[in-house]
């Protein structure tokens, strides 16, 4: 029996036959935990995407880029469904900030944000394995960061080791200490996954919500 088999029935014996399974090409605590607010089964995989930017590719195009690529990526795993792949990165005067990946490097990301206005772009693609039918979005959140003291980036990162998040920003943690303001129109996309847009494509391809 094919992986799209099993994907079926487990939506069957969960109660809730959609016209497809969706899968989260993501192993994000936080993208899974977004996710489930919307009270659908998923499964997830883990996609191998270099998120490397190509020369001159604008910050827009890598994370719309990226987003497509880790849902395209699920087929590897699965035969068919929906799946959802999403990335962000931060954008500041020309400069594109991801995953700091370590502490230096988010001490190097904090004091570069300090006093600046930054644009977090978070994108999101829905990905139809069986058809090869695609859609996507982009949500935009601008966030002006107060001043910041070396000491208080540096008890920062000691408590929110924020590694995996572009900028060294957690804003659902104690990264809402840093900022002054903070401006958007889809409230969940800075933490990682937009579901005021993902609802959007999902209705696209039949699922109903709520």
């Amino acid at each position: 029996m094919s992986k799209g088999y099993y994907g079926k029935l487990l939506f069957f014996l969960q109660g809730n036959l959609m016209a497809a399974p969706l899968i989260l090409a993501s192993t994000s605590p936080y993208r899974n935990a977004l996710l489930a607010r919307l009270g659908l089964p998923f499964r997830t995989c883990r996609p191998e995407v270099d998120e490397t930017p190509d020369p001159e590719e604008t910050p827009t195009a890598l994370v719309l880029r990226l987003s497509g690529a880790k849902a395209a990526a699920a087929i590897r795993f699965f035969d068919d469904g929906l799946a959802i792949g999403s990335d962000q990165v931060a954008a500041c005067e020309g400069r594109i900030l991801g995953k700091p990946g370590d502490r230096a490097h988010a001490v190097e990301q904090l004091r570069f944000l300090s006093g600046r206005s930054v644009e977090f772009l978070t994108g999101v693609c829905v990905h139809d394995l069986a058809t090869n039918h695609v859609v996507a979005d982009l949500a935009r959140t601008r966030v002006r960061f107060r001043t910041l003291p070396d000491a208080e980036i540096e008890r920062y990162v000691d408590r929110e080791p924020a590694f995996d998040c572009a900028g060294a920003f957690k804003s659902e943690g104690l990264g809402i200490t840093l900022v002054e303001a903070i401006e958007e129109d889809d409230p969940t996309a800075i933490i990682g996954l937009p579901l005021i847009r993902l609802c959007g494509l999902l209705r696209q391809f039949g699922i109903q919500l709520p």
